[in-house]
């Protein structure tokens, strides 16, 4: 007779398995230049848009032909072909960029790939700055003194702030580069600063605080947990930052923000954001240090790369007190739709936190989609 445990334990190991499907991407032709053993990567938000990930790096069959094959759980995915870098990306013919290729898996499937061209093959100019002149550059090489390194931090001034003696709420946002400018950006900007300079004048003003990412230590400092990429089941586990740089936020950042500038500094006047894994340590940043952050605005979090984010949203989440604002567009995966869902279950168990959830149809994982619903979040902490 076999024990009902024994047999609940084959029917999550059956159903983790049939979970899995397998994936082949094949590409079938590449420009003509192309020079025959030229490293090739799939990018995309099965592996966090990492460009340069040796798990997801393309191999050659006996006949030159480049090919991958991956271990994907059901549901929509968007990717590109890189050279290892954004600036090596995939385009169309003539330079201009390309969509986000969508890969929808529901069992096993093989796709065939054209790749036009290489962004890196057209001349570009410079790209102009457009952040506004109440942007400025606080520190190219601010130390991180948690993590061991330095980054560059951005901070918006409202236009009351240089003639007035008044104090300011404060929202501090991830991904710097993408925040204000075009000319640091590596897929768009959201521009924040050219949407709280068009506010009307006479509603509450926010200074806003933006870090740049860790370029390659990204995925590293953005998830409090060590992970492994979707798809990569041997090898060593990366190492997780997230804590370290979480605590640099509070501890360090905020701390010279205050001292510095004219800020509330109260927990009721500072919010945090983020977008994709930017949005889950902004979320995990919240849980951890509930006496600084009253707001939180969660854009597009890649939680399945953190599923230990869960856990602490039921353990920690019953004492937070916040206001957080979950977006999710349906284009971008039906997992990442249900991760966000059931976030959004556990912390609604708690009648201290105040939260909006909003899931766009047409809703895409990029910079342009952020920027749209940007002002909605920022409207709703303002007169929620």
């Amino acid at each position: 007779m076999i024990k009902p445990v024994l047999i609940l334990s084959i029917l999550l190991f059956t159903n983790n398995v049939m979970s899995q499907t397998s994936v082949r991407l094949e590409i079938v032709s590449l420009p003509h230049y192309h020079a025959s053993g030229s490293i090739l990567y799939a990018s995309g938000s099965f592996n966090g848009w990492n460009a340069r990930d040796k798990n997801f790096q393309f191999r050659q069959d006996s006949l030159g032909n480049y090919f991958i094959e991956m271990i994907l759980t059901p549901g929509n995915y968007e990717y590109k072909i890189t050279r290892g870098g954004w600036d090596k990306a995939e385009c169309k013919k003539e330079g201009e960029n390309i969509n986000n290729r969508v890969l929808k898996i529901k069992r096993d499937t093989s796709i065939k790939i054209s790749v036009e061209e290489w962004t890196d093959r057209f001349p570009s100019a410079p790209k102009k700055s457009t952040a506004s002149k109440n942007v400025q550059i606080i520190d190219t090489a601010f130390l991180i003194p948690q993590l061991k390194r330095t980054r560059r931090i951005w901070i918006y001034l409202p236009e009351s702030y240089s003639s007035g003696s008044g104090r300011y709420p404060v929202l501090y946002m991830q991904d710097g580069q993408n925040v204000f400018d075009d000319a640091t950006s590596y897929s768009g900007e959201w521009g924040v600063d050219e949407y709280l300079d068009s506010r009307p004048a006479g509603e509450k003003e926010w200074i806003v605080v933006a870090i740049d990412n860790g370029g390659i230590k990204r995925l590293n400092e953005y998830n409090p947990y060590d992970f492994r990429l979707n798809g990569n089941t041997s090898g060593k586990s990366k190492k997780g930052e997230g804590r370290k740089y979480a605590d640099f936020l509070v501890k360090t950042l905020k701390p010279f923000i205050d001292k510095n500038y004219r800020t509330s500094g109260d927990k009721a006047n500072t919010a945090i954001s983020g977008s994709s894994m930017g949005g889950l340590i902004s979320l995990f940043t919240l849980l951890k240090h509930q006496d600084v952050f009253g707001a939180a605005g969660i854009f597009s979090p890649a939680f399945s790369l953190s599923p230990k984010i869960f856990d602490e949203l039921k353990k920690m989440g019953k004492k937070l007190s916040a206001d957080i604002y979950f977006y999710g567009g349906k284009l971008e995966g039906e997992k990442m739709i249900s991760d966000m869902q059931m976030a959004h279950g556990i912390l609604t168990k708690n009648p201290k936190i105040k939260i909006k959830m909003v899931i766009r149809e047409d809703g895409r994982h990029n910079e342009p989609t952020w920027r749209k619903e940007f002002p909605l979040f920022f409207e709703w902490i303002n007169f929620k």
